[in-house]
């Protein structure tokens, strides 16, 4: 009996993009955080004053040292461009995950038609167009192409195993990853909306206090820049887009399983398998349209 396909299972490839796009996402997010925390600190600074001798103004110094850094962060990001390395090396790894299903469980293009030998060749002819399609400068390609051997054993299974195996660790997987994210992002969303409001009502509130000459120092204007700072994060997260997309896309993945789960015949099975990949690609496309990448 065929065993799961794992990413574990999937082709060096994949391995090196998926790496690729978390370094990517890591380093886009740790990037952004920098920026927004250091302008916030700033914009803290410049409501104190504490002067050095009669000349340099200590709280200055440290706003115009917090700009620096939030300039330099600023500069990184647009010559290294993190935000690429995340979105190219997630199409490209999940684009090698579709075809590695694909062709481990018979779907079109890779249906069983021909000599092993053939279809292997079909597989590694289609993996060099993606690498052709990849973006150089952001998917360094360090292994060569090859078919593992957890593909090529699923590959040789009974149709109803091979279907099974499919359902339960492609469909399902991508069923539970899609409505856990849906009720996370979702859950977010709702708590940045209720943080931003408080801050809002607390910036109100200090700004009132301050034309009543309650307080002197200029705390509506750190409650600002706290604001925009949130409502920024806010905005790079997308919690409340992602949530209705990845609702939407289990909802698409569960009518796909209803509709693949009885299937029997070969042919049929080649095809539909093969528009099951395509709805997940979709969902992947709607993310990258989502994220602003081509």
């Amino acid at each position: 009996m065929a065993s799961q396909l794992t990413d574990g299972d999937l082709p060096e490839l994949f391995k090196a993009a998926d790496e690729t796009s978390l370094n990517g996402q890591r380093m886009y997010l740790r990037g952004t955080k920098l920026r927004l925390s250091f302008a916030v600190l700033s914009a803290v600074l410049a409501v104190f004053s504490y002067k050095l001798g009669d000349k340099w103004d200590v709280a200055a110094l440290g706003v115009a040292l917090a700009f620096i850094i939030t300039l330099l962060v600023e500069v990184w990001m647009l010559l290294s461009k993190p935000e690429r390395d995340w979105y190219d090396g997630r199409a490209f790894a999940e684009s090698i995950k579709s075809l590695a299903w694909r062709y481990a469980v018979a779907a079109e293009p890779f249906p069983h038609q021909g000599a092993p030998s053939d279809e292997e060749r079909h597989f590694v002819t289609e993996i060099r167009k993606l690498i052709n399609e990849a973006p150089s400068d952001s998917i360094v390609i360090t292994s060569p192409v090859h078919i593992t051997e957890s593909m090529k054993g699923l590959r040789r299974a009974p149709l109803i195993e091979r279907r099974d195996i499919y359902l339960k660790g492609r469909i399902e997987d991508q069923l539970k990853w899609y409505s856990g994210k849906a009720r996370h992002n979702v859950r977010l969303a709702r708590r940045w909306r209720v943080a931003l409001i408080v801050i809002e009502g607390l910036g109100i509130t200090l700004a009132l206090l301050k034309a009543g000459q309650s307080i002197s120092i200029d705390a509506p204007g750190i409650v600002a820049a706290v604001l925009g700072a949130g409502s920024a994060w806010f905005a790079v997260r997308q919690y409340e887009s992602l949530g209705r997309a990845y609702t939407f896309a289990a909802n698409d993945l569960s009518t796909v399983y209803s509709r693949l789960e009885h299937i029997t015949e070969e042919s049929e099975w080649a095809r539909e398998s093969a528009d099951a990949e395509e709805a997940i690609s979709r969902e992947h496309t709607m993310w990258r349209a989502s994220r602003g990448a081509s």
